[in-house]
């Protein structure tokens, strides 16, 4: 194929206005070496960024839903050709039919182009690996949202073992903030032996640069949902690049 600018793929990129890890994270890639594939964000509006109750949360999530198709209609227009949601609570909330139902919504708005949510990317790189039977997660939210992405796996048939939210206070610094001390400690707690695999939820709280050396020091998949979605998203567009450094995922999958 004749070389140029996104030959391979040109990935249209759904992230909160607050959000700061996911094009961290998706320069990783970059800077690894991955050609021929651009990415192109869009940013929904994120008005109400108080995380601090369930309540709060619950607001947040609902003004979101306004503004994310306006994100997507404006990305669009780059003519993608593939779309990826870097943002997840949303993605897990309802489990299974709430995401289906997220899903359809964006469906109906993207036509026949190829989507990746965090929800869809975690359950693909658990299956991926197979024979993961029980997974705890570390997430930055609050107790609502830590029921949500409960009733997510347990209904994609997994066991969990503990989910570990950081109960971050607002969508910004709190969650992009948060220090790696507070990462590793986190995984500390929920990780047991009868743990097959640990995930990171919350796209905002960006693990990519710790969490290849917990999953080497621990011998099992840690898994961070950013690197799951870009995983996911460059699958599903016939990329099959493995790099080093960045996990088992990409370094077997």
């Amino acid at each position: 194929m004749e070389n140029y600018i996104g030959h391979r793929a040109k990935i249209g990129v759904i992230i909160p206005s607050t959000n700061t890890a996911v094009e961290y994270d998706l320069g990783r890639f970059m800077a690894a070496g991955l050609r021929g594939v651009t990415w192109h964000p869009g940013r929904f509006f994120v008005e109400h960024t108080d995380l601090s109750s369930d309540d709060n949360f619950i607001h947040f999530l609902e003004l979101i839903r306004e503004t994310i198709p306006h994100s997507v209609r404006d990305v669009l227009t780059c003519n993608p050709t593939h779309i990826m949601m870097g943002m997840s609570a949303e993605t897990f909330w309802g489990g299974i039919d709430g995401n289906e139902a997220f899903i359809g919504r964006v469906q109906d708005q993207i036509g026949g182009l190829g989507l990746t949510t965090g929800a869809n990317a975690v359950i693909d790189a658990l299956e991926a690996f197979g024979g993961i039977g029980k997974v705890s997660v570390l997430t930055p939210y609050q107790p609502i949202g830590d029921a949500n992405v409960l009733q997510f796996f347990t209904e994609s048939g997994y066991e969990v073992g503990q989910i570990h939210g950081l109960k971050c206070e607002n969508t910004t610094d709190a969650i992009a903030g948060t220090p790696f001390s507070q990462v590793f400690e986190a995984v500390r707690q929920i990780d047991g032996d009868d743990v097959d695999a640990i995930i990171q939820v919350g796209t905002n709280l960006s693990t990519g640069d710790v969490f290849p050396t917990i999953e080497k020091m621990l011998g099992k998949p840690v898994i961070p949902i950013n690197v799951a979605t870009v995983w996911h998203a460059l699958r599903h567009s016939g990329v099959e690049d493995r790099f080093d450094g960045m996990g088992r995922l990409f370094e077997e999958f």
